[in-house]
């Protein structure tokens, strides 16, 4: 039997795969809750990164952003994790919008041996963990 959605409304939902050399961005939205890559971001500084983020949420205006959190295989925070997770601080401060967090300990890992993917890599590895936000709002809607 089909489970009816949430009441509340559609959301649109913003994903980034941060790297200190590029950003991955995808886009997706609380009822289809597929990820859609959009763009590779390879700024020269943080200005530009932050000038293009700033452009595509302009043309999206998403409701919710969400950062993945690399970590070490059993877990444990490593010199990237401290990264991402200031990029995601500094994303919430600059455009005050919720941002989320996501494991992301595999998505790369998934994606690096298909070779349709890594023209874009970041791009689908941050489809990935929007993927795996949607199905953890979901599984904790059904608890």
């Amino acid at each position: 039997m089909h489970k009816p959605a949430a009441s509340s409304a559609p959301i649109t939902v913003m994903a980034f795969d941060y790297g200190t050399r590029r950003v991955g961005v995808a886009v997706g939205n609380s009822v289809t809750k597929a990820g859609e890559p959009l763009k590779t971001i390879a700024a020269v500084n943080s200005d530009a990164l932050f000038k293009d983020i700033e452009m595509l949420l302009a043309d999206w205006r998403p409701d919710q952003l969400v950062v993945g959190r690399p970590t070490h295989p059993d877990g444990k925070p490593h010199e990237m994790t401290a990264k991402a997770t200031r990029f995601g601080n500094q994303l919430h401060g600059r455009f005050r919008l919720p941002v989320a967090w996501v494991d992301e300990r595999y998505s790369s890992v998934v994606l690096e041996g298909d070779l349709q993917m890594r023209d874009n890599l970041d791009a689908h590895s941050a489809a990935l963990i929007l993927e795996q936000y949607f199905a953890e709002v979901g599984s904790r809607a059904a608890e």
